[in-house]
């Protein structure tokens, strides 16, 4: 915890290969847009959106030019349609779109839209960000290889995301995680340990607390808390292995004191190892669909040779498997990864019977 991890403040974002295209129809992930992430950026002016205590959320409220702003809201809505339901148009008559609003913090620069039913005001977001490839690999290995199931869409230079429904990490951890009883709090613990082993072993990077949401789920008798990623751009990207473990990061302070007072060591490594044979057991479920996924991103460039070259020493330092030392790329580096996960897990269930 001693040093503040330095992260590339400007990412670049890699296109979609020809290969990973292709990889994104077969498995329905492509789609014809009415509407671009350009189109978008056509806003005429914004006004700033304030939380509820006042504080900038470093979100700003577009609007446009008035013959714009109909067909914009159309599209969104058919957007809406193809994302949650079979993209027919029955169901834009109930739909209202109430607010776009555009985030300049941080590399995405998303649009956020907000989409309400007439009917009965139940309302839901989505998100428009441009296509980069970094972002697409890490929202496909968090459905096949997290708990979660992930719904987007690409056309093009275009991403269209499902929100994911939580609250904040940086907001849980500074209101409410101290409110939580011992039982709760050795609970979070736990599973901060295992979002943690997840992280490093999918290499997805930065998960520091505001690139994450806990979800509290109420059981018949207590709350169960579980943690999930919502940013994905920093997949495969960074050289420094300690990037990809969320325990790291000055943000993350809380949680690993948490860790240390709440769970004993034994019990850390036990985690660690139930997280590694879960991730295994999908590797496995799904094991067409990630060899096509990696096959994309050994052929694809998503990183730069410095981080390259010193990420694959980090994890043959940490692995001392040579495997490593021999990777050409991130997508070589993350296949090795996985590979090592998944054999390991073979190898004891094997000797288990």
């Amino acid at each position: 915890m001693e040093e503040d991890l330095k992260i590339s403040k400007k990412k670049p974002s890699y296109p979609i290969s020809s290969q990973l295209d292709l990889y994104l129809s077969n498995y329905r992930r492509n789609i014809d847009l009415p509407i671009f992430y350009s189109d978008l950026l056509r806003f005429q002016g914004s006004v700033v959106v304030y939380d509820k205590n006042d504080e900038d959320t470093l979100w700003v409220r577009v609007y446009y030019n008035e013959y714009e702003r109909e067909e914009i809201d159309l599209s969104l809505k058919q957007v809406y349609s193809s994302l949650i339901s079979d993209g027919s148009q029955g169901i834009l008559k109930y739909l209202n779109v109430d607010a776009i609003d555009f985030c300049t913090f941080g590399n995405s620069k998303p649009f956020r839209i907000k989409v309400r039913n007439i009917l009965n005001d139940n309302y839901t977001y989505f998100y428009v960000k441009k296509a980069d490839a970094s972002r697409v690999y890490g929202l496909e290995l968090e459905h096949m290889l997290s708990p979660y199931n992930l719904n987007f869409l690409v056309c093009r230079d275009t991403l269209i995301e499902e929100h994911i429904a939580g609250i904040p990490g940086d907001e849980f951890i500074k209101n409410m995680l101290n409110d939580c009883n011992s039982s709760e709090k050795a609970q979070i613990a736990k599973e901060f340990v295992k979002f943690n082993e997840r992280c490093l072993i999918r290499l997805l990077g930065d998960m520091r607390s505001y690139n994450y949401v806990i979800v509290p789920t109420h059981d018949f008798d207590h709350v169960v808390f579980k943690i999930r990623a919502i940013d994905f751009d920093q997949q495969s990207y960074e050289g420094n292995l300690k990037i990809y473990r969320p325990q790291f990061f000055k943000e993350n302070y809380k949680m690993v004191e948490l860790v240390r007072d709440k769970i004993q060591n034994e019990s850390v490594d036990q985690y660690k190892i139930e997280e590694r044979s879960i991730v295994a057991k999908r590797m496995i479920s799904y094991l067409d669909r990630i060899n096509a996924l990696l096959d994309c991103m050994e052929n694809d460039n998503i990183s730069i040779k410095k981080h390259i070259d010193m990420l694959k020493e980090d994890i043959y330092n940490y692995t001392l498997d040579l495997k490593f030392r021999k990777s050409k790329n991130m997508g070589q580096i993350l296949k090795n990864a996985l590979d090592f996960v998944k054999r390991n897990y073979e190898g004891v269930n094997t000797k288990s019977y």
